[in-house]
């Protein structure tokens, strides 16, 4: 019994560290967006965020062209890195046209 439960409790300890990265957040987006486009892209976040609808932004982040998609509005900013793309998405869907939510940027 006390082999089981400790096999549970490293399972559920190895999960949470592997599943832990893949968790965006808002606030890092919109401070990447803040750092890395703001300036190049001439408007703010907000801005940004209002061009689409959480299901347009849902269907560029799934089909890998979020970056093709900020270029085109922006096309002096630079192609985010990989690792920016979950965060950035997270703001951009969460402050979307249709959300009703505000930035602070």
């Amino acid at each position: 019994m006390k082999k089981i439960f400790g096999l549970m409790l490293i399972a559920m300890v190895a999960v949470g560290f592997v599943t832990a990265p893949v968790f965006a957040d808002v606030n890092k987006g919109q401070k990447i967006f803040i750092k890395k486009m703001k300036k190049s892209c001439g408007f703010t976040g907000g801005e940004m965020s209002k061009k689409h609808t959480q299901a347009e932004w849902k269907t560029l982040y799934e089909a890998g062209s979020l970056n093709d998609e900020m270029i085109k509005e922006c096309p002096d900013a630079k192609p985010l890195k990989d690792s920016y793309l979950p965060h950035v998405y997270e703001f951009l869907y969460n402050y979307a046209s249709d959300s009703g939510n505000v930035p602070a940027c």
